[in-house]
């Protein structure tokens, strides 16, 4: 039977995909007592990589905030393997969201919604966390956004 955050997720029309797979010499999480720290995640999806480009520039600031939710899509992918039940998320502490954009762009935040929005959306009142959302001269690979976590399990 699908536990609450499962049952959440099909409201949403979300299926995790597999997590993806470090492409370097890191772990793709940790879990230290009652955190979970979620390495970076990428606009991965199950065809390949989405979201090339620089926002501002090659992308827009509505396809930088969907880049931001694929991302986050893949954090609960990690977060999901790291706890083996999304029931047992007590909260989500914190977001870093790093946004491949042009010089001068200044909608960071906006882009970073993406990321943020979905989590709430998952995780109610206990996804709401603290955030950083950063300019990034660029990216690995070249995608749009990459977004980190920290969560607190139960």
């Amino acid at each position: 039977m699908p536990g609450k955050i499962d049952s959440r997720l099909a409201e949403l029309a979300i299926t995790l995909p597999t997590p993806p797979a470090p492409v370097a010499s890191y772990v793709p999480y940790v879990v230290s007592g009652k955190q979970v720290f979620i390495s970076g995640q990428v606009t991965v999806a199950p065809d390949g990589l989405k979201y090339l480009g620089i926002v501002g520039k090659d992308l827009t600031l509505d396809d930088g905030r969907a880049a931001a939710r694929l991302c986050a899509v893949n954090v609960l992918a990690q977060l999901k393997a790291a706890a083996g039940d999304l029931d047992r998320v007590k909260r989500c502490v914190k977001l870093g969201v790093f946004v491949n954009a042009v010089p001068g762009f200044t909608q960071h935040p906006e882009v970073a919604n993406g990321a943020s929005d979905l989590i709430v959306e998952v995780f109610g009142d206990a996804g709401r966390h603290a955030r950083a959302a950063v300019g990034a001269g660029s990216l690995p690979r070249n995608v749009a956004v990459e977004v980190e976590a920290v969560f607190e399990l139960a």
